[in-house]
């Protein structure tokens, strides 16, 4: 004889078959009689196999992968079920779950008013270098002579680029990040010998990232010299010995000492290792190619190597505006000293990092150099363009003057004026979970987007942002 059926078991046969035999209907609670499961919404939740053979979804499974548009079928599957989606509107709800790429990340609008936003991705990348990431995203000649059939130097193009933007380089090589950049200059000069370094410089920076305990990984050994806010020429002089493999200066970026300080730049360093065989290694950290007349205190590549630095490292995604890079540029024996190293290999960029560099240093001006010389008052003009809309609209909007920030790292003392469009404090969190996120910041009890760190051309789609926050709440 069969088992009888458990309440459980019907439940679930229903959920198949919708029907149950008469002898069983006892089991069932009033609530699943046939005249309620007739109206179940379960019973007409689109079959999976049913959704995926729809030639919208078709196409989207091409473009992202069955995996995702399966499970964004299962997502919707369950707001049927659910209630909050009607049954024959699965496939338009599948659509609109499904993500822009097969990647997770998100293009955000950045109106913090930071311009070098680590958080967001530092520096927005020209148009041009995203067309040259999508062209090297394939096949492509990166060590490869068209000409001869034979295998060519890699990066070629990218290292002319940059030798042309800072002609006081004899040559350059290009790794990861600035990290890496010094992780191989430490190896390569100071593994086994000692890296002479001013105690002021001993930095930390963002995510509790410390130089001295990266150079001490690579097997160097510090001398440290001067005190935390003063250190003299003769400090370094005293300090040099059979076991220096260079001296080091560390640019703090991200903070100043002020008040009973000294420091010794890079020229009278320069001259006074003259002789010594001793190579003068300077992180600049940011990524200036050149002086800029906006942030006069920042240290550049051109100038730091004219005034006698045998090398000299810098971030590509800072001030450049360009793609994560270590830059390293100088002596041409020093350079090529990095590169035979073996650690070099395990540093050196991929072909869209390459593509992405030359584009921005040979394209038009990228992101970042636009947003540091923009007008102040053409910044003012743009918020109360796009307050216009949201006031009519309805929205409690208005223009103010905001001060702004490179970020980065660069030039932590030097605010940059600016303006910025003015909300209730509610449109904070809403904006930044939004279909298309605009992350701004609270002050004095106001949600600010500030323009300084938003291209001209995304400003509509900051208003329509938020625009449909607001209408989601009417």
């Amino acid at each position: 004889m069969a088992p009888a059926a458990s309440k459980a078991d019907v439940v679930e046969h229903l959920g198949q078959a919708g029907s149950i035999p008469v002898r069983l209907r006892h089991l069932l609670p009033p609530a699943y009689s046939p005249e309620a499961m007739s109206d179940d919404p379960r019973r007409h939740v689109p079959r999976t196999d049913t959704l995926l053979a729809d030639p919208r979804l078709a196409g989207a499974g091409e473009r992202l992968g069955r995996a995702l548009v399966k499970d964004a079928v299962q997502r919707v599957q369950q707001r049927v079920r659910g209630g909050e989606v009607a049954p024959d509107a699965a496939v338009e709800a599948v659509l609109a779950d499904l993500p822009p790429t097969a990647s997770s990340l998100r293009p955000v609008l950045n109106a913090t008013g930071v311009i070098v936003h680590t958080n967001l991705g530092r520096a927005p990348l020209s148009g041009a270098a995203v067309e040259a990431i999508t062209a090297a995203a394939g096949t492509t000649d990166v060590e490869l002579d068209l000409g001869t059939g034979r295998r060519g130097p890699r990066g070629e193009a990218a290292i002319a680029a940059l030798l042309e933007a800072v002609p006081a380089a004899e040559a350059a090589i290009v790794v990861n990040n600035c990290a890496a950049a010094l992780a191989l200059v430490a190896t390569a000069l100071g593994q086994g010998r000692e890296l002479v370094l001013a105690r002021g410089e001993l930095v930390e920076i963002g995510d509790g990232f410390r130089i001295p305990e990266l150079l001490q990984s690579t097997g160097a050994r510090l001398r440290e010299v001067g005190t935390t806010n003063r250190v003299a020429l003769a400090d370094y002089r005293d300090a040099l010995g059979p076991d220096t493999g260079a001296v080091l200066k560390v640019h703090p970026s991200n903070f100043v000492v002020r008040g009973f300080t000294r420091a010794v730049p890079v020229a009278e360093l320069s001259e006074a290792l003259a002789g010594t065989g001793v190579p003068l290694v300077a992180d600049v950290g940011s990524g200036l190619l050149r002086p800029h007349p906006v942030l006069s205190d920042e240290p550049d590549l051109q100038t730091t190597l004219a005034d006698g630095a045998d090398l000299v490292l810098a971030s590509g995604d800072k001030l450049l505006g360009g793609p994560q890079a270590g830059l390293v540029l100088g002596r041409a024996d020093l350079v090529q000293r990095l590169r035979r190293h073996p650690l070099y290999r395990a540093l050196r960029v991929d072909k869209t990092t390459l593509a992405a560099l030359e584009a921005t240093l040979r394209g038009p001006r990228p992101p970042v150099p636009e947003m540091l010389a923009a007008d102040v008052d053409g910044l003012r003009a743009r918020a109360r363009a796009v307050v216009a809309r949201l006031v009519d609209a309805g929205i409690d909007a208005f223009a103010v003057d905001a001060g702004s920030r490179v970020g980065g790292g660069g030039a932590p003392e030097h605010p940059l004026p600016g303006a910025a469009v003015s909300l209730p404090p509610g449109f904070a969190e809403p904006l930044r979970v939004g279909v298309r996120p605009v992350v701004g910041y609270l002050e004095d009890d106001r949600t600010l987007l500030n323009l300084r760190s938003v291209p001209p051309s995304a400003d509509d789609d900051l208003a329509d942002a938020v625009l449909a926050v607001a209408a989601a709440w009417t």
